[in-house]
């Protein structure tokens, strides 16, 4: 078993919780590989599985993390409530199909996937999540794709302040001032497509600096992101490519290489805005 595991730092929650900061996040992966995958990934070292309702492969997870003989403790599971089951009674059922699916008692994190604004239903689903969290369904909750606005309104309804906002995050969309948001009030923020869906890997700047390392452009973000202290969560289908990324603890990047990656931002997106989805 790769003792890269236990380098993974663990963030701590505002519920008293920890993460590990490092994790494998599951889209696009089709339920029939899912099981092999994530098998794989915890072989590695992997311990903390990003899923969703929407990703169609809660199974394969749960059959991979049962068929690891890992105590459930050290695997940490997040899953995200669909946008078709938004409302309070819906977010739970949701979660309670999941578990079933999933094969556990709980899940680790559960977030809203998407606030859907012109729905208007995001505050009762958060309520949702509060009773999920209060039966034990899920030690966490948090939301995922929330602008500040959305923030303060479930905040405000509720007095629950989310343990996770999962954001699209990557040096060409660094979400400054939504992160310093989340940091205000106390919300780990977390990086959904990292690396901007492979569009950043051939920059000029990245690869630079990567070539001064002697290390790949993944790596060289991955890290960026880990020196930020965000929650970041890389997607592979290959092997090879999840070694090399949990394979980031053993170099640091200088502060002006970190500055220089932070600013290409280009306020560019690889997915939608969580306003108009």
């Amino acid at each position: 078993m790769n003792t890269d595991s236990n380098r993974v730092p663990r963030l701590a929650l505002s519920d008293g919780a920890t993460i590990p900061q490092l994790g494998l996040g599951v889209w696009q992966i089709p339920q029939g590989r899912a099981a092999e995958l994530v098998g794989e990934a915890l072989r590695l070292g992997y311990r903390h599985i990003d899923t969703a309702q929407m990703y169609g492969n809660e199974e394969g997870v749960g059959e991979a993390v049962r068929r690891s003989g890992l105590p459930r403790d050290e695997v940490f599971i997040t899953t995200k409530c669909r946008n078709d089951r938004h409302g309070h009674r819906a977010a739970v059922e949701a979660l309670e199909a999941s578990l079933e699916r999933l094969e556990l008692a709980r899940v680790d994190l559960y977030l809203i996937h998407w606030p859907q604004p012109s729905r208007d239903r995001y505050v009762e689903t958060w309520e949702g999540l509060i009773e999920a969290r209060e039966r034990g369904l899920t030690r966490s909750i948090g939301v995922s794709n929330f602008h500040a606005a959305h923030l303060d309104r479930i905040i405000s309804a509720t007095g629950v302040v989310p343990a996770v906002n999962q954001i699209e995050l990557h040096p060409w969309l660094t979400q400054d001032a939504l992160v310093a948001a989340n940091r205000r009030l106390g919300i780990q923020v977390e990086s959904w497509s990292p690396l901007a869906a492979g569009e950043i890997l051939d920059d000029e700047t990245l690869r630079s600096i990567a070539q001064a390392h002697g290390r790949s452009v993944a790596q060289v973000v991955i890290r960026w992101h880990l020196q930020l202290e965000h929650i970041v969560i890389p997607k592979s289908a290959r092997a090879e490519r999840m070694a090399a990324n949990l394979a980031v603890f053993d170099f640091e990047l200088g502060v002006e290489e970190m500055r220089r990656i932070s600013a290409l931002n280009r306020d560019r997106r690889t997915g939608p805005d969580p306003d108009d989805f």
